[in-house]
């Protein structure tokens, strides 16, 4: 549901593309309020109202031909708002205008540079040189422009990759500026949303706190709430954002799976319970995981098995406490990209998440999840403006099925025990070396391997341990930390001297893609 304010806004039509919610960060972040819709919602007139200052059209997986599936009100591009199609939207931009889209002879992924052909209110300050590195995802591109129209920029495989109808206030770029691989792409989006459409700077960390708490207040109404709450940024800034919307009517249910971090279920209800005074309620639920996942180690049983238990014991909380409605969750953007289209544009699914894919069907509770347009960085953000402290903001992703996706294979008590002061030792280590800030995400997992080594004069045969820690602005792409080898060296011999049951130590140094950041 959109905003009914009296903002200036920019509207960005979603053609299902991963990075549309990237689109939105980055416009955001200049300080300018903007919405997504589906682009099968671009006929609803009404949708676009008169503060909406400038589109723009996402990238996509589909063909502009595929008219079937390709829902886009060409009367959009004679409106006078300032459009700018990405990729897919540039493409839509020259068919419906009477240009010509066919397959590319080169398909062009990943980096390539852009030469500039002539000079551009949207390229200002963009080319170096006359010329920048971008990120290109495509396999179709524009042959022949529609009328009026002028080509700014170029590359060897697409000679028409950026191109302009400056009297119709249209443009179109065949890569993605939206994305961090291409170089000052920022700058792209600035100088459309500034320049072009002439928008001032209205929206903060504030702006989005106020709108969230309202949209809460909206969807909730006078019903009870009860909050999956894990200790963990996402669920804690959900939980404080709960407690300033609806106060008392919200009940925290903190579920021990017995797949957490070292001593995190002290920490939450010391943090919750007694600091914040927020309700909540304390559930020890390890041996009931533990034995449902017993033998189990496919990762999306695991996660299915773990999904399902956790919305059960929720459920049957939820029976003690009268007139509860919904549930709570941390659900963020990156968890709703890689399991499911949020505009129900068709995406790529790369793997179901505890919040997402683990769900049941059929479920009692209705879902509350205030933060699923967001990204982490956001989400930290907008705990410092709801006053979270930043020893909470600060912390290190967690996935929802704890450390049964740190652990390939089968899960046991023995190497729930391991893993977890393995964790421990690494993380501490982090904090102690001031290396934690630096690091997006980092942590041990142990993998399903015995390895021989020695010790003294006698011979082990124990786990591998692996260590991992990414760099990433928003976790949609990443890359290995680089460690110095002191570093590396003196947290492998504190492990391996320290827990019996682990011998060797490696780390891991694949960045996203083609890996994820998890193993599982």
């Amino acid at each position: 549901m959109l905003l009914e304010n009296s903002l200036k806004k920019i509207l960005i039509i979603d053609f299902g593309s991963q990075f549309t919610q990237l689109i939105a960060r980055k416009v955001r972040e200049l300080g300018v309020y903007c919405e997504i819709i589906s682009h099968h919602k671009s006929n609803n007139i009404k949708l676009i109202d008169k503060n909406v200052s400038g589109l723009i059209l996402s990238g996509g997986p589909l063909n502009v031909y595929q008219s079937k599936k390709v829902k886009f009100n060409k009367n959009l591009l004679n409106s006078n708002i300032p459009v700018l199609g990405i990729c897919f939207g540039h493409q839509i931009i020259s068919k419906e205008l009477g240009g010509k889209v066919k397959q590319s002879k080169s398909r062009e992924f990943g980096l390539a540079k852009v030469k500039k052909v002539k000079e551009s209110i949207l390229t200002k300050d963009f080319f170096t040189k006359n010329e920048n590195n971008v990120w290109m995802s495509h396999a179709d591109e524009v042959t022949r422009l529609p009328k009026d129209f002028k080509v700014i920029g170029k590359t060897n495989n697409a000679k028409l990759c950026i191109v302009e109808n400056t009297k119709k206030k249209l443009f179109g770029i065949q890569f993605h500026p939206e994305v961090t691989h291409t170089n000052r792409g920022k700058i792209i989006l600035r100088n459309f949303v500034f320049k072009i459409c002439k928008i001032k700077r209205n929206w903060s960390s504030r702006d989005q706190k106020l709108k969230l708490i309202d949209q809460v207040k909206t969807q909730v109404g006078n019903s009870k709430v009860i909050c999956a709450l894990s200790g963990g940024v996402d669920s804690s800034v959900v939980a404080k954002l709960l407690s300033n919307a609806i106060g008392n009517r919200l009940t925290c249910i903190f579920v021990n799976t017995g797949l957490l971090r070292k001593d995190e279920e002290k920490q939450v209800v010391h943090t919750f319970k007694k600091r914040f005074k927020i309700n909540l309620v304390y559930v020890n639920a390890e041996k009931q995981f533990l034995n449902k996942l017993k033998n189990i180690s496919d990762p999306e049983k695991k996660r299915k098995i773990i999904g399902n238990l956790f919305i059960k014991i929720f459920e049957n909380y939820a029976k003690k406490i009268k007139n509860v409605q919904f549930l709570a969750q941390g659900t963020l953007y990156p968890d709703l990209i890689e399991s499911k289209s949020v505009t129900g544009s068709q995406t790529s699914k790369i793997k179901s998440h505890h919040n997402v894919g683990g769900l049941p069907k059929k479920m009692n509770l209705k879902l509350v999840e205030p933060l699923k347009y967001l990204f982490k960085d956001e989400v930290r953000k907008l705990g410092l403006e709801l006053g979270l402290n930043k020893e909470i903001i600060s912390r290190h992703p967690f996935p929802g099925p704890g450390l049964a996706i740190r652990m390939p294979g089968t899960i046991t008590k023995e190497k729930i025990k391991i893993l977890k002061e393995a964790d421990h030792i690494f993380i501490d280590g982090l904090k102690k070396n001031n290396l934690y800030h630096k690091i997006w995400q980092a942590y041990a997992a142990l993998l399903p391997v015995k390895t021989v080594g020695v010790m003294g004069d006698n011979r082990t045969y124990e786990y591998l341990c692996l260590l991992r820690a990414i760099t990433s602005e928003d976790g949609m792409t990443a890359d290995f930390f680089k460690f110095e080898k002191s570093f590396l060296q003196n947290i492998s011999n504190q492990i391996v001297n320290n827990i019996r049951g682990i011998n060797r130590v490696v780390y891991d140094v694949t960045s996203k893609p083609p890996s994820t950041i998890e193993l599982e």
